[in-house]
């Protein structure tokens, strides 16, 4: 069968060439609503679909962006990634999405890659180890949007929780419940990523400002699989944490799957509060008290962003890139 074309549509709806080009590019502003019914009811029709190669050589675009998440077992993560998704959605936009594993030579690769394909901009959780890389996006005025991660010395618009707030509500619900001895398990703080460093940081602050002493053993910043030997080492001290933080949602998991092993009960052995409100939060048996952060306002305010930055006709449009906090939100339950 012969291959329906832009003119075929055009003649059977009796309008011009230029007037479906303008339909498919959603440009309606002079488009009465009978020309878009009679086009639309053409399109249906006949099946006719438009030439996306043509019209991404012809407006020099793919309509495609990338996101490079550096883990997304996270819950925020896959969180983040459904709002760009549905904010790209409605701009016919596609996304190409990419797990880094927080892996510099992975984000690398998967950086290269989707420049070679064209991709329009790039929305990226980094693992900070690629800074070379990032600041040759930058010199180059590429479209770049960075997700829960700081890189320092990069003018890069940065869209991620108010961690030390997110600390700050946890300390004060916790010393309000009459806990003093509160310690914190997170991943590893090897790499210096963003949110785990602010939130030990946030932890530090706050129990200053509450007067009480900060334990160095109360803080753990170690690897997944090492959070159940972690919780043990912190339920042996002297004297014994009364309350414990997840810093992320991977480590509350680890932290639960302990409780069960060992048959704890909370919050009678310790009191439990998570930084991310997971979805099982409710589910658990008690109730898991957790401090909640926007995700997906994160995500669509990153989309929104990138999609600005990409439209701008020239660098001249575009403001200044800044730091984007969000506030974090207490949601009590039974854990504490």
């Amino acid at each position: 069968m012969k291959r329906v074309t832009m003119a075929d549509v055009a003649e059977r709806a009796g309008v011009s060439k230029s007037t479906v080009s303008q339909y498919l590019n959603q440009r309606y502003e002079y488009m009465g609503e009978e020309t878009k019914k009679k086009i639309a009811e053409v399109i249906d029709a006949t099946g006719y679909q438009a030439n996306t190669l043509a019209r991404s050589l012809k407006q020099k675009r793919t309509f495609t962006i990338g996101v490079i998440v550096a883990n997304i077992l996270h819950i925020f993560s896959t969180q983040v990634i459904r709002a760009i998704e549905d904010v790209c959605h409605q701009q016919d936009i596609s996304v190409i999405v990419c797990n880094a594993d927080d892996d510099p030579k992975k984000e690398e690769k998967y950086i290269t890659m989707l420049r070679a394909k064209q991709v329009d901009g790039l929305i990226v959780f980094p693992t900070g180890e690629n800074k070379t890389l990032y600041d040759q996006m930058v010199q180059e005025r590429y479209p770049l949007v960075f997700v829960d991660r700081l890189v320092e010395g990069l003018s890069v618009d940065t869209f991620l929780l108010d961690n030390k707030a997110a600390l700050r509500l946890a300390v004060d619900y916790l010393v309000e419940k009459q806990h003093r001895y509160i310690a914190i398990i997170t991943t590893s703080l090897i790499r210096h990523v963003t949110p785990r460093v602010e939130r030990i940081s946030g932890y530090r602050i706050a129990l200053e400002q509450h007067d009480l002493p900060i334990h160095e053993e109360y803080i753990q910043g170690v690897n997944v699989e090492d959070i159940s030997i972690a919780l043990a080492h912190l339920l042996a001290l002297t004297p014994r944490p009364t309350a414990i933080i997840a810093g992320n949602d991977l480590t509350l998991m680890e932290i639960l799957k302990s409780i069960k092993r060992d048959k704890k009960h909370i919050p009678n052995d310790f009191a439990l509060l998570g930084i991310d409100d997971v979805a099982y939060a409710p589910l658990f048996e008690p109730p898991l008290t957790t401090i909640a952060q926007p995700a997906f306002q994160i995500g669509e305010a990153a989309a929104r962003c990138l999609l600005e930055k990409i439209n701008s006709e020239s660098m001249n449009d575009r403001r200044q890139p800044g730091i984007h906090r969000f506030q974090p939100k207490l949601v009590v339950r039974a854990s504490c």
